[in-house]
């Protein structure tokens, strides 16, 4: 790796983490000796860089320092490339076009040898022989957006013994699956988190009423308990 491209990649890894990074550790991922490393903290230092640390404690990047935008290399290029195509595939209607704006908007930045390497990325991830997802009732657009807002939502929803129920949720999350596309939701009326098929909401109201929990802070506690799920299902399955 290029001493440059090695720089680059020290702010990124101190931008991923909120606490301090040891240099250990960030010299084993790097896969450089941690005195390379010192002297490289230094040498950002020296420019401005605003990282704050001392070698056996860990180094933090000071909040509100950003890198030059679009400073890619070739495997984070290949990387957006491949998320965007699989939203060209599976997201809805405004998602599919917002993605295909996106890569214009990439690409109209990049040096020319990098808009090459971005535009025929290798790699794909595609649905092969997959149904497509069935239509959804609702504009996925404003769920996104109650999503952003912490806005509840009011919801007629159809399970799948055609039985109708009206529910009152806290909207976490939108997921695409390779079969459905899914709100998980915190519900009021089972107290208790619920994954809800957008192509059995027969109706949906955006409430101005919000709801106050943190909702990256329940949607980690409704993650936790899926994998606890999974790990049982899979204990049960082995047994």
């Amino acid at each position: 790796m290029r001493r440059a491209d090695r720089l680059l990649q020290i702010v990124q890894l101190l931008r991923r983490h909120r606490g301090p990074v040891t240099g250990d550790a960030m010299a084993e991922e790097l896969e450089v000796s941690v005195r390379t490393l010192y002297r490289d903290i230094v040498s950002l230092q020296s420019t401005g860089v605003p990282i704050r640390g001392e070698a056996g404690v860990g180094y933090v990047l000071d909040e509100g320092y950003d890198l030059p935008p679009l400073m890619f290399n070739s495997d984070e290029l290949e990387a957006v490339m491949m998320g965007l195509r699989h939203v060209q595939v599976r997201g809805d209607e405004q998602l599919i076009r917002t993605a295909s704006d996106v890569i214009a908007k990439i690409a109209a930045v990049l040096s020319p040898e990098a808009r090459d390497e971005f535009i025929e990325a290798p790699l794909y991830a595609p649905d092969v022989g997959v149904e497509p997802i069935p239509s959804a009732r609702i504009e996925l657009s404003d769920v996104r957006k109650a999503i952003r807002g912490q806005n509840k939502l009011r919801l007629i929803y159809e399970d799948a013994q055609g039985e109708m129920s009206e529910r009152l949720i806290w909207p976490l999350s939108l997921t695409f699956f390779a079969q459905s596309r899914m709100i998980v939701a915190w519900c009021e009326l089972r107290k208790d988190f619920r994954a809800f098929r957008t192509d059995r909401v027969t109706h949906m109201e955006v409430l101005e009423d919000r709801y106050r929990e943190n909702r990256v802070t329940l949607r980690n506690r409704w993650w936790k308990l899926e994998l606890a799920r999974r790990e049982k299902e899979a204990a049960e399955k082995a047994d």
